[in-house]
């Protein structure tokens, strides 16, 4: 019986650089709130000063950003949410810090609510509940399931293949579509395009701690750069079409389910989960993504 115990608390047991990722991760997910809030105000008023968005921000737009400390304050606080993120991949896998940020989701409604003065009515708490209890879910499985493991080259060359596929269906969908996206469109491409940027850091800081900085390396770097940047874009259209709690959902939701996804399939992350494991992996992803396609219908800010 003693035996049996032990053999149960080794299998559960989690890795103590875990314990050092996911608070990392938490105060990732408070200046992740924080920027999208600052950022938010930033794009409506410049979006309310200039010719109304149709077809994605266009360049002054853009520029005009830059002159609005909002927006540049709400950047500095994403700069640091970044930080953080990445020091806290360098210490737990994908799986497991990655989906921590819901937690910006329940900051960003509160902050939304108060500085918008809208009330957040009771279907978006039942939405908003299901994107944190689905991603909560997947992320305690995953804490006690999950393995770091190196990345091979195969890997990289399959992440790489795949992100290249996925940023030329966006960028075609863009191109024909633009003047007919709505901001979940924009949530969801900004979602998975960041899940890609979480996984290539992931990659590029596992490597580096192997001593493998070479040109695949290199060309991570660079695929990274890239879907940063169109991901950040989209980001930024999303704020211009829908309020910050709903893009901080997708982002939260969509982003993680994207890396772990990753993490799964490529990195072989979950290869010691039992089948129940992948049972409620599957039923946490899906409540969440529910989660976020009823926020985008019944926020009280959009219009009908």
């Amino acid at each position: 019986m003693t035996s049996d115990l032990t053999d149960l608390a080794t299998e559960i047991a989690i890795d103590p650089r875990q314990a050092i990722g996911i608070p990392l991760a938490l105060v990732g997910a408070v200046f992740l709130s924080l920027g999208a809030q600052f950022q938010h105000r930033g794009v409506t008023k410049v979006e309310a000063r200039t010719e109304e968005v149709t077809g994605g921000l266009n360049v002054r737009q853009l520029t005009l950003l830059l002159a609005r400390p909002s927006w540049v304050f709400g950047s500095l606080m994403l700069g640091l949410a970044i930080v953080f993120q990445l020091t806290s991949l360098a210490f737990a896998p994908i799986i497991v810090v990655q989906p921590l940020g819901a937690v910006a989701l329940v900051i960003t409604a509160v902050l939304n609510a108060r500085v918008s003065k809208v009330k957040i009515n009771r279907a978006s708490i039942i939405a908003i509940s299901m994107c944190v209890g689905g991603v909560g879910l997947f992320v305690t499985v995953a804490a006690f399931t999950a393995v770091d493991k190196p990345v091979t080259d195969q890997n990289l060359v399959t992440i790489l293949i795949v992100l290249a596929a996925v940023l030329l269906a966006f960028g075609l969908a863009f191109g024909f579509l633009r003047r007919r996206s709505q901001a979940i469109f924009y949530i969801l491409g900004a979602g998975v395009l960041y899940g890609f940027v979480a996984t290539l850091a992931k990659v590029v800081i596992n490597r580096t701690q192997h001593g493998n900085f070479e040109w695949l390396t290199l060309t991570c770097v660079l695929g990274l750069l890239l879907a940063a940047a169109l991901g950040a874009y989209f980001v930024q259209n999303a704020y211009a079409s829908g309020p910050p709690d709903l893009v901080i959902a997708g982002l939260t939701v969509v982003d993680p389910l994207v890396a772990v996804g990753i993490g799964i399939v490529v990195l072989g992350e979950a290869s010691q989960a039992p089948p129940a494991a992948a049972i409620a992996f599957v039923v946490a992803g899906a409540i969440a993504i529910r989660g976020v396609f009823l926020l985008a219908r019944y926020h009280p800010q959009l219009d009908r």
